[in-house]
């Protein structure tokens, strides 16, 4: 089974993938995964579901959140957790790793090749068959900390 190249944009493409993981490829189901394609931004599912009900008026926030799972277990999307945050989708399965501010929760994409070749420490490896690994660095990121300056700056 091949990996779904999501950055292509061909609906056709998107069937085929369904087809070939046993994923019935219904309008719904398009939709919100065009959604959680076009932005970058991590979403959660009630925001694919906002984003999605503009364009299926029918559709239920119960359907986003089975089909998310859905597609999650047949490897289309990954599930990024974030603390204080409910459970948010990545729609990028290749390799990357992500930035959490712990101010605004944010999520950000970032590529580097040094993480990617991570080695397993055996303690980790020892507590079961390691299927993948994604690093994960907090901290706060550049908006967060303009804000943070300004209101500092400013005359009490």
């Amino acid at each position: 089974m091949q990996p779904f190249d999501s950055s292509r944009s061909d609906d056709g493409d998107f069937v085929a993938c369904c087809r070939e993981r046993g994923i019935k490829p219904t309008h719904q189901r398009t939709e919100i995964y065009r959604a959680l394609m076009a932005t970058e931004d991590h979403p959660n599912a009630e925001t694919l579901y906002a984003t999605v009900k503009q364009r299926v008026p029918t559709i239920s926030l119960d359907t986003v959140y089975r089909t998310l799972r859905l597609f999650e277990e047949k490897g289309l999307v990954l599930r990024v957790s974030t603390a204080g945050d409910s459970m948010r989708f990545d729609g990028n399965i290749g390799p990357h790793h992500h930035f959490v501010c712990v101010a605004c929760y944010k999520v950000r994409d970032f590529y580097d090749d040094d993480f990617d070749h991570l080695k397993t420490p055996k303690t980790v490896s020892r507590l079961g068959e390691i299927g993948s690994v994604h690093v994960e660095l907090r901290g706060i990121c550049n908006d967060c900390r303009k804000q943070k300056k300004k209101k500092s700056k400013k005359p009490t």
